[in-house]
Parts: C-alpha cells; sequence; structure tokens
C-alpha cells in the first residue's frame, strides 16, 4: 500500500479543439462566463485515464463501455471471477457499484481532481455548421472549438484513503504514467490537438501532511501581440511561466516533503524553477 500524501500539478493543453463540451449549453466548451477561462470537470480527466488503462494498457475497469450500467457491470465481473478491487479505476478513484443487499459497494477514491481552468482568457473559434450522412437523411450540428487553452489541474493521493480501496504503489506508477501518455491517444475528432505540458507529483513524507493548491503560484506570462491582447493567444510560443512563486511555497515547505516527481514538455518556457531545494526526479517516459 502507499504510505505516503501526494499532491498534484497537471498542464495540458488543447488547440484548435473542445477540451471539454457542455450539453447543457449546445456541446461549446465549458466557460467561466466573468473571466472568460475555459473549464473542464474532473470527470473528463479521469475519462481520459480510464480509457488509456483500458485501451492502452489492457486492464480492467470498472466504468466501461463494455456495460451500459453499473448492474451490469456487476455481472460481467462475476463471470470473470473478478472483485471490484481488481479493478484499476476502482482502486484509483472509487465508484459506486450499484450493488444491492449489501452494506459495500460505495467506495471513495484516494486520487482525486478539482476541476482544471485555463490559465488565461479563451477565444471561441466562430462556430462552423457539420453535416453528417446517413440512410435516414442527414444529421446537422454545430461545432464549436477554442483557438488555445493552457489547461491546469489540481490533484490529491489520500494515503489514509488508499487502504479502503487497496491502492498499491504499482497502481501509482500507471497512473503517473497515463497523466502523461493518456491525453495525445484521446485523437477523437473534437479532442485532438491536446497535449501533456508538465506533470508534477509533490510526494509528502506522511499521511497527514498535505500542501495547497499549486495552481494560483503559476504566473502566466504573456508574449508578443498578446501581450496586451490576451485573446491573441494561440500557441505555445505565445507565453511563458513564471515559476517564483511555486518553487518559493516548495522550499518553505521542504520538511514536509520527500520527493518531488516532474515532468515538462520541452516547448514550455518556464522561469525561475531552477531553485528547487527539494529532492527532484525527472521523468523520462516519452508521449
Amino acid at each position: 500500500m502507499i504510505e505516503r500524501n501526494s499532491e498534484i500539478l497537471y498542464l495540458y493543453d488543447a488547440q484548435m479543439c473542445n477540451p471539454n463540451g457542455d450539453m447543457d449549453n449546445e456541446n461549446k466548451p465549458r466557460e467561466d462566463f466573468d473571466t472568460k477561462t475555459n473549464l473542464v470537470s474532473d470527470v473528463r480527466l479521469k475519462r481520459y485515464l480510464r480509457d488509456y488503462f483500458e485501451q492502452g494498457l489492457g486492464k480492467e475497469i470498472f466504468i466501461t463501455s463494455s456495460a451500459k450500467k453499473a448492474e451490469d457491470r456487476n455481472k460481467q465481473l462475476k463471470e470473470k471471477k473478478l472483485t471490484h478491487f481488481d479493478l484499476i479505476d476502482v482502486r484509483l478513484f472509487g465508484a459506486v457499484t450499484a450493488e444491492k443487499d449489501t452494506t459495500e459497494g460505495h467506495y471513495t477514491g484516494p486520487v482525486q481532481f478539482a476541476w482544471g481552468y485555463s490559465l488565461h482568457p479563451v477565444e471561441l473559434v466562430d462556430s462552423s455548421t457539420i453535416t453528417s450522412s446517413f440512410s435516414s437523411g442527414e444529421g446537422v450540428g454545430k461545432d464549436f472549438r477554442l483557438y488555445y487553452s493552457l489547461i491546469a489541474f489540481s490533484g490529491s493521493i489520500n494515503a489514509n484513503v488508499a487502504a479502503g480501496t487497496q491502492m498499491k504503489l504499482d497502481d501509482l506508477a500507471f497512473l503517473d504514467e497515463a497523466m502523461l501518455k493518456a491525453i495525445p491517444l484521446a485523437r477523437t475528432r473534437s479532442k485532438i490537438g491536446q497535449y501533456p505540458r508538465l506533470y508534477m507529483r509533490v510526494e509528502l513524507k506522511d499521511k497527514t501532511s498535505f500542501l495547497k493548491d499549486l495552481r494560483p503560484m503559476l504566473q502566466f506570462r504573456p508574449k508578443g501581440a498578446a501581450e496586451d491582447n490576451l485573446h491573441l493567444i494561440r500557441k505555445i510560443s505565445d507565453y511563458s511561466l513564471d515559476m517564483s512563486a511555486l518553487t518559493a511555497y516548495l522550499n518553505q515547505n521542504a520538511g514536509k516533503i520527500h520527493k518531488i516527481y516532474l515532468w515538462m514538455d520541452e516547448e514550455l518556457k518556464v522561469e525561475n524553477l531552477d531553485g528547487l531545494a527539494v529532492a527532484t526526479d525527472k521523468f523520462t517516459l516519452s508521449h
């Protein structure tokens, strides 16, 4: 079992795509209408990860397209002689299994994410009409996309809760791998154009320590034409990230931290992250 808590900072970008459509609003990208920032739900991120576990690694998961309802999935598991704890997404994210006549079946997951948001205002591409032809006729709809969005997620891993779902160190390694590889493999029509840019997992020294949300400590620095017009951000070279506040905070809390695990895309321009006084391992997984 894992014995230490972790805090997660995760950045990925989306270019000319729809990171998370809102079904209650014509499937437009989710947005904070006051700040014009892009929003992405934790459910959307977990869906990427689950798909990678199932399709990329060949692992059994609970929330799968092979079953429409939890009751159907429970039946499949019994036929395969599997328990819910044999499923990696249950061990990581928990589940509500909808089992009847039992006090069990509602498991809180040790790995949780807050909703993601863009670090800058975003601009919606003028929607185009798309037409699909079927034998019964044509289907017409709107295609909504964003020019560009750099999305930041905050997450945590609770070692105390991990005992309840039997999450192990191997599961943590698979999670690290999926955070880097899942999103680039989600190559549907509306999702292609998304890439991970930074993954930081701060492993703490015990089960009781925790840190703040790290996202507010990132300072987004637009460049060129976007410096005075944030809505003109179109690509990763249009900005850099100043990590001064983040570095200072992590150094101030060095006594709580066992190790920092870090991966950064070479295209992401960061400043003032080289002053970390905490042991740091860099991921070498390619994506």
